[in-house]
């Protein structure tokens, strides 16, 4: 009886796995074919956005899109979103100077309003985080040997910059990566992280919402200065991750993956497939990406197995499905209910 009973579980379980391994995403290409690097899933809608202010939106768990992108005034790609309750979003564009700018919609992208433009020559925007409506930060390159971080109380209307002796000073051959919006990453009321790569590859800490920063040397790939850290993820328990690569090196087996504390980073064997930008989780199940392909793993984060060639630049997540944006246009959905039980 005891033997049966160890078959049909063993049948079971290779079943349950030929059900995930048949499993990838659902995948489509946007008209344009933009590089995008922003995504946001939050409030029951889609958005993904990229290069030349091309801005999409889906209100249909991803089957259909509506373009509703910047004007062309917009210089800059598009490297992050953030979307709110009251149905506004923003847009952050890159680059040099004042081709570094916040864009406000208020009508689902019909329209949008000049919100902020960096008037700093040295400056470039990197990545923006709200806790809500109103309070959030934005990180841009350093002036002055310092990173840029700018905090807001009035969801964007007028910033202030944190002042530049309350973060570390930047090291030799150290840059933040403007590849997927999640160089910047709120954790909870009080601790926040950056990001960065280069040879001296470090993730900031701040424990005060912002407003004092140690740095944390990081153990991830950083042999180069196109290598180092890319994007900060946070599990279904709200712990932290960092994750990167180089991508002048994209395929590279080398560490691209760690988390995160207070006290310092420990690498976690993720199989070493390539960069990896950014990172996205429902419960337990949480998924990394890299243009190159996407790890899966069913535990927060401790073990990761390789999951689809398919990959992307950038990754967001709501209850119920992952989304994907990358190269030439493409998206990805991927529905959890449909290879996992919730918990």
């Amino acid at each position: 009886m005891l033997k049966l009973s160890t078959l049909a579980l063993s049948v079971l379980t290779l079943l349950c796995s030929a059900k995930v391994s048949a499993l990838d995403w659902k995948v489509q290409s946007l008209p344009e074919a933009p590089s995008l690097r922003a995504s946001s899933a939050d409030f029951g809608q889609l958005w993904v956005a990229g290069t030349q202010g091309q801005v999409y939106k889906s209100l249909d768990a991803g089957d259909t899109w509506q373009a509703v992108a910047i004007s062309s005034e917009a210089e800059g790609d598009i490297r992050d979103l953030q979307q709110f309750a009251d149905g506004s979003v923003l847009a952050m564009t890159v680059g040099p100077g004042q081709s570094s700018r916040l864009y406000r919609s208020t009508d689902g992208g019909l329209d949008w309003q000049l919100w902020l433009q960096n008037e700093q020559a040295e400056g470039f925007f990197n990545s923006i985080d709200f806790w809500d409506q109103e309070h959030g930060l934005l990180l841009g390159d350093p002036v002055d040997g310092f990173y840029v971080v700018m905090k807001t109380s009035d969801g964007g209307k007028t910033w202030r910059r944190i002042p530049k002796q309350q973060l570390p000073v930047m090291l030799d051959k150290e840059a933040a990566f403007a590849a997927s919006g999640n160089t910047l990453k709120i954790q909870d009321k009080n601790n926040v992280w950056i990001a960065t790569g280069g040879f001296s590859a470090s993730a900031y800490h701040s424990d005060d919402a912002g407003e004092r920063w140690q740095r944390i040397a990081l153990p991830i790939h950083r042999q180069g200065q196109t290598g180092g850290a890319y994007a900060i993820g946070l599990n279904g328990k709200n712990e932290v991750f960092v994750l990167g690569g180089d991508f002048q090196d994209r395929p590279g087996k080398y560490p691209n993956l760690a988390k995160l504390t207070a006290q310092g980073a420990k690498v976690i064997q993720a199989g070493e497939r390539g960069l990896r930008t950014a990172m996205a989780c429902i419960n337990a199940i949480c998924l990394a990406t890299g243009k190159t392909g996407t790890d899966i793993s069913y535990d927060h984060g401790a073990s990761w197995q390789a999951f689809s060639e398919q990959g992307f630049y950038t990754l967001a997540a709501n209850e119920q499905s992952f989304l994907g944006a990358g190269h030439d246009g493409r998206v990805g959905t991927l529905d959890i209910s449909k290879f996992a039980p919730r918990p």
